[in-house]
């Protein structure tokens, strides 16, 4: 899909007719910096790196003005990438093909929060999320790893992260409803609700751009922040189903290879040179997990209070472990998505698969999940590891992809009715059968 000068211009001049001169932009460095995200995370894709350069951004503060800029570039058939904070790892907010980067940061507003749930519009971050329902006596159901991520980027490219032990993925009930806008030239707000609004979650803004949503929350608990450390990564291994185990369930519980630790800025909770278990746990749970840490042979380094404690726990959680490594160790790690008994069971195994082969473990979902990181050589020595780990009985996920892999077919469907000339975030959508390395059950 090619945007012709023509129609781009066309829709520049609308949209500063409708936003005025500070809501829209088509200088080099505003496009360039729409124009990235978090990707270069994968040294799969930073090879492929610049994949796409805006040719206008937009600006907006409202899900209104976002409908509105929607509209106006449907009909003018220019191409619409959604983007949040940027924080996606896989390219998701990347403009393939040019066109539009509409920027939703701004519209952050929490709209209302009532018994059991919040409403807010899609620029607004994870974090104020929870401060909103903190404040009600409530908490949210789950939020990522990184907690400054928006509302819309979370529901459309993110899946899961600190509460998941207990709720599972983000399509799993953490959704009520959502207010999304289609690629029909309207400009109109759609809602939907329950089943009908899970069609719009984890797929990129390929079948619609979520506008607001709303989502459920639960009773507050008093969470801490839980520290401990052992002699050896072996040590750590049987906590992870055992933490998993507790009641009531910790928020997150993660573990590494001293590995991390030497690479992480310096914390009395997180020694260096020894294994590193870190857990968001309510508060009735901390004198049952230091039992089970002391049992394994391990030791409690510190307990904290506070919300900033939790966020800093989860920052060191899912794949950012990865990015600490990197940062350490520049032009070294890739990593894997695993899952499954094998990575504490065939432990040794697991890791043989990459060379410098290192494990960060974490329970979610009742099961054992994490990220297997390796010393990068090439893209093809990453997917050949997928054939190794299939044969440990290790599930996977490629994350050095870019397209809609979640129910494909069930996006292409529901797009063909919403996004009938394909405007939606073009080059996410795609046949599932180039998917090298798709994800095993």
């Amino acid at each position: 899909m090619t945007t012709t000068p023509e129609h781009l211009a066309a829709l520049v001049a609308e949209l500063r007719e409708l936003l005025g001169e500070r809501g829209v932009s088509v200088e080099l460095a505003a496009r360039e910096k729409a124009s990235v995200d978090g990707s270069r995370l994968s040294p799969v894709i930073s090879a492929q790196l610049p994949l796409g350069l805006a040719d206008v951004v937009a600006f907006r503060t409202t899900a209104d003005e976002i409908a509105a800029v929607v509209g106006a570039a449907s009909r003018h058939g220019v191409p619409i990438t959604p983007r949040g904070k940027g924080t996606g790892n896989y390219g998701q907010a990347i403009p393939f093909t040019g066109g539009l980067v509409l920027d939703m940061t701004k519209a952050r507003a929490v709209v209302s929060v009532g018994d059991g749930e919040l409403t807010a519009e899609a620029g607004a971050t994870m974090v104020s999320l929870e401060q909103a329902a903190n404040k009600a006596g409530q908490q949210i159901l789950m939020y990522p790893s990184t907690a400054q991520s928006s509302l819309g980027g979370f529901l459309s490219g993110g899946s899961g992260g600190a509460g998941s032990i207990k709720h599972g993925s983000n399509h799993q009930g953490f959704v009520r409803a959502l207010d999304v806008v289609h690629a029909d030239g309207t400009g109109e707000i759609v809602h939907v609700e329950g089943d009908e609004a899970q069609l719009y979650v984890h797929n990129y803004g390929t079948a619609g751009i979520i506008v607001r949503a709303t989502i459920a929350l639960e009773p507050l608990q008093e969470w801490l922040g839980f520290f401990a450390s052992f002699d050896t990564f072996e040590q750590l291994l049987p906590l992870i189903r055992a933490f998993g185990e507790l009641d009531p369930l910790p928020r997150l519980a993660s573990g590494d290879l001293a590995t991390l630790a030497d690479a992480l800025p310096s914390d009395p909770g997180i020694p260096q040179g020894r294994a590193s278990l870190r857990a968001i746990l309510d508060a009735s749970t901390v004198a049952r997990a230091t039992e089970l840490v002391e049992a394994a042979g391990g030791r409690v380094e510190d307990v904290r209070e506070g919300p900033q404690t939790s966020m800093k726990i989860s920052m060191m959680s899912y794949n950012h472990p990865i990015e600490w490594l990197q940062k350490a160790y520049p032009d070294t790690y890739f990593h894997v998505e695993v899952s499954g008994d094998a990575l504490i069971d065939r432990i040794d195994e697991v890791h043989a698969v990459y060379p410098g082969g290192m494990l960060h473990i974490e329970t979610a979902h009742g099961r054992p999940i994490g990220m297997l990181a390796g010393t990068y050589s090439s893209a093809e020595d990453v997917y050949a590891g997928f054939d190794r780990l299939k044969e440990l009985g290790v599930g996977f996920h490629n994350p050095h992809q870019w397209f809609v892999d979640f129910e494909p077919a069930r996006t292409r469907e529901l797009a063909a009715t919403t996004d009938p000339n394909g405007l939606l975030n073009p080059g996410k959508l795609v046949d599932a059968t180039i998917n090298t390395g798709a994800k095993v059950s």
